[in-house]
């Protein structure tokens, strides 16, 4: 018999925390959409009257399988429930759920709330009891539990009870400062079931201050909580929420907790946690991290040789799950201690077939050694590393030559007066007998200009003939640019990472002395790849 496990999703509330994180409208819209599709069985859109975005985003919203709740805090002393404006703005919301915070440690009762501890107890009964009341499923946040609790536990547990008893579905104990290590929120929990409050009932809340919300929230599970709250991709405030991105994998697929509960997402929906997790990176213009437990892009990368090697025979050698239950992959990165087994797995994965006996082989290995020694990474750019490989098989199509170009920086003044920077960039390309001139200025909408390497890339990508189509279709998602030599025999490394409407991402690098120049060869790089993959062969 498996329990059932709860998952509650607070990203555009608690995630919305996160310094540098605003969501618009439509973005929360999106991110709710992605969370239902998933499966989670709570989605926390917000706290409406804290501000216009989450007072129209539940204005708005559309039905969802998860229950969505609206978060607010207990009334305020000397107000009833009846007539605190606070209270009834997270009611007016009309969600068929509501979460309510409120203090569990004594010195924020005195200190914060300036009240005496008898009187937060019933502001805690008295708010609970009036949601309730109106039919809508409550939650208690209790905030600063575990330090409330360390302080003073027959007060902290005074207060769990007071919301439970008037009706609470869950009591959500709340490791707000997230100074809390795994074994004493376990203990805690444990003290808590046995104190008389059902696990069943129980939820936990971690932030990951000590890199441990993760643990702390399955330490809760194995003690007693049946409720989780977290954040995709870890979102929150100072240093995030338990990330979900995480806990939802491990549930799923790691015992004792694959074996023993149930949750709202199947084996289908995992498949696409990828897909979200990269959705709202997208949204929040970030670059995805690469190191992120089975999600990142690092996360099944087998750099060694020796790794490699045992990875062909039996995946299972060096993963502990098939990455594709994520939507991941495997990678088997090219670099200066790579062999032929991360070679041939690389080739394979690229469609490339070889005889292990070939020696061009060993040629691209010398190549990849070579150029590495110049500055180029090839663990980070995998898509250049193909293009080498192919140029070294005979098997790199010859889609367009590019003839010359041209970048030019100028400073002059605007109609304001004011003195600006304008980039143009000039390419001309020859595909086939065709030339084409292309020529493009870097300024954006608000007339900004946004650098020569931008420039440029507009006036590659302007007119590609029968290929316009497919570059269309690609974007840059990050650039970064690392001096890999010092003084006056400085090297430039540029690395671009792309991708297209198929979900594709591949990263390129270019190498120079000018900045300019590893920055178009890294984005040639990039055109080509794509091309290969649409087109396979020159039109």
């Amino acid at each position: 018999m498996t329990e059932r496990l709860y998952l509650f999703d607070t990203t555009l509330r608690d995630g919305q925390q996160t310094q540098g994180v605003q969501f618009s409208t439509p973005e929360k819209h999106l991110i709710a959409k992605a969370l239902d599709a998933l499966g989670v069985d709570y989605i926390e859109g917000g706290w409406p009257g804290a501000n216009p975005t989450d007072s129209e985003f539940f204005g708005t919203r559309a039905s969802t399988r998860a229950t969505m709740t609206a978060f607010g805090m207990t009334k305020r002393v000397g107000r009833s429930a009846e007539n605190d404006d606070v209270l009834a703005a997270v009611l007016d919301a009309g969600t068929p759920a509501v979460c309510l915070v409120g203090k569990a440690h004594e010195f924020h009762v005195r200190t914060a709330l300036g009240c005496t501890l008898d009187e937060n107890v019933e502001a805690i009964r008295a708010s609970v009891a009036h949601c309730v009341a109106k039919g809508r499923e409550t939650l208690f946040d209790a905030e600063h539990f575990f330090d409330g609790y360390r302080a003073d536990p027959a007060y902290a547990l005074t207060c769990l009870s007071a919301a439970l008893d008037a009706g609470a579905r869950w009591i959500v104990l709340c490791d707000t400062n997230g100074g809390t290590l795994p074994a004493e929120v376990g203990r805690v929990v444990a003290e808590v079931v046995a104190a008389g409050i059902p696990g069943s009932r129980l939820g936990i809340h971690c932030h990951d201050d000590t890199g441990n919300a993760v643990a702390n929230s399955l330490a809760a599970v194995d003690a007693g909580c049946r409720q989780i709250q977290g954040t995709l991709n870890g979102l929150g405030e100072r240093c995030g929420n338990a990330n979900l991105t995480t806990i939802i994998p491990t549930l799923l697929l790691k015992d004792p907790y694959a074996s023993r509960f149930a949750t709202g997402i199947d084996r289908a929906a995992l498949s696409s946690l990828l897909r979200v997790s990269r959705q709202l990176d997208d949204i929040l213009n970030r670059v995805p991290l690469r190191s992120a437990p089975y999600v990142g892009a690092s996360a099944f990368a087998h750099k060694a040789g020796l790794h490699a090697s045992a990875i062909l025979k039996d995946p299972t050698t060096y993963e502990h799950i098939d990455p594709a239950l994520v939507g991941n992959e495997r990678i088997i990165p090219m670099s200066n201690q790579a062999g032929q087994s991360n070679l041939r797995a690389r080739l394979a994965a690229a469609g490339i077939t070889v005889d292990a006996k070939d020696p061009r082989l060993g040629r691209i290995l010398d190549v990849v050694k070579e150029r590495e020694d110049q500055g180029y990474a090839y663990d980070g750019a995998q898509a250049s590393f193909e293009l080498v490989a192919r140029a070294e098989l005979g098997l790199l199509p010859n889609f367009f030559e590019v003839k010359r170009y041209r970048v030019t920086v100028e400073r002059r003044k605007n109609k304001y007066n004011q003195t600006v920077s304008l980039s143009e960039a000039v390419v001309v390309v020859k595909i086939g007998e065709t030339k084409m001139l292309s020529v493009s200025e870097s300024m954006d909408e608000t007339g900004t200009d946004r650098g020569p390497v931008n420039a440029l890339a507009k006036a590659l990508s302007k007119d590609l003939g029968p290929y316009q189509a497919c570059i269309d279709d690609m974007h840059l998602v990050d650039f970064k640019v690392r001096i890999t030599q010092g003084g006056t025999e400085a090297v430039t490394r540029v690395i671009i990472d792309s991708e297209d409407s198929q979900g594709r991402r591949w990263s390129t690098v270019g190498v120079s002395a000018n900045i300019v120049d590893a920055s178009f060869e890294a984005l040639l790089d990039a055109i080509t790849w794509k091309l290969i993959r649409d087109h396979g062969q020159p039109a």
